[in-house]
């Protein structure tokens, strides 16, 4: 799915760096973390956050009648990158750790302790970067993640009453649950917000035109629930008592 995304910013002509590339010790990856810029970048991806369903076939070498299906899940976070993120931080609320890249089966990759995590001690918000050999650039990013982090927290603590009230009001149709499976047994993708069906997952992974039609029509669909409950909410006003 990593690779799905960096292919889709290509397919995009979106530039995408790596900050993080971790493989898990038995194979795959355990996670990543990537910055893409370019025209309307959080506007198309900021709806592919949630949880992603798996479901396939491991490659054991059991027969076909010991082959069960497994069934997995990854959580894909999406977070805003301003220019300049407004956010202070104070040092003394930072712990700054090094340690050496790990790449596949736990080997590290320096041999010089040039991976920087931080961690904001108040809120214990964490941002790691270990993509370049040099300490300083990679301090200098995480320092950017976490200042994103931060600001995102911020903005959800802001956001909080207000979505809560409306919830309880009208309800929510946003999924905390997984939005989308990826099932490999059946050649089959299916997002759960808009009902889309791919029956052909090599083509959708490769994060090329599928993958843009099914974005595409998830911002549709949900461009026009916020435009319906903008008219909603004005009409609610509009018949409030005058304080």
């Amino acid at each position: 799915m990593f690779d799905m995304y960096q292919g889709f910013a290509a397919y995009k002509k979106w530039d995408f760096e790596m900050l993080n590339y971790t493989p898990a010790e038995y194979g795959g990856l355990h996670h990543a973390a990537a910055q893409i810029a370019g025209e309307n970048v959080y506007r198309h991806l900021k709806h592919e956050g949630g949880t992603h369903r798996v479901q396939r076939i491991p490659e054991v070498g059991l027969s076909s009648r010991m082959q069960r299906i497994h069934t997995g899940t990854m959580t894909v976070i999406i977070l805003p990158q301003p220019v300049e993120v407004d956010v202070s931080i104070d040092p003394n609320e930072l712990r700054v750790d090094t340690f050496r890249s790990r790449g596949a089966g736990g080997q590290s990759v320096n041999t010089t302790d040039s991976a920087v995590r931080i961690v904001h001690l108040p809120s214990g918000i964490t941002a790691e970067c270990q993509q370049t050999r040099s300490q300083l650039k990679n301090r200098e990013t995480a320092m950017r993640v976490l200042k994103a982090r931060l600001y995102q927290s911020l903005m959800s603590k802001e956001t909080e009453q207000k979505d809560f009230a409306r919830k309880q009001q009208v309800g929510t149709r946003s999924q905390s649950e997984r939005i989308r499976t990826y099932n490999f047994s059946q050649d089959r993708v299916t997002d759960h917000r808009n009902g889309y069906i791919c029956r052909d997952i090599k083509e959708f992974m490769r994060g090329g035109e599928a993958l843009d039609d099914l974005i595409t029509g998830v911002l549709e669909e949900a461009e026009r629930e916020a435009l319906l409950d903008l008219v909603a909410d004005s009409r609610s006003s509009a018949y409030s008592p005058a304080d």
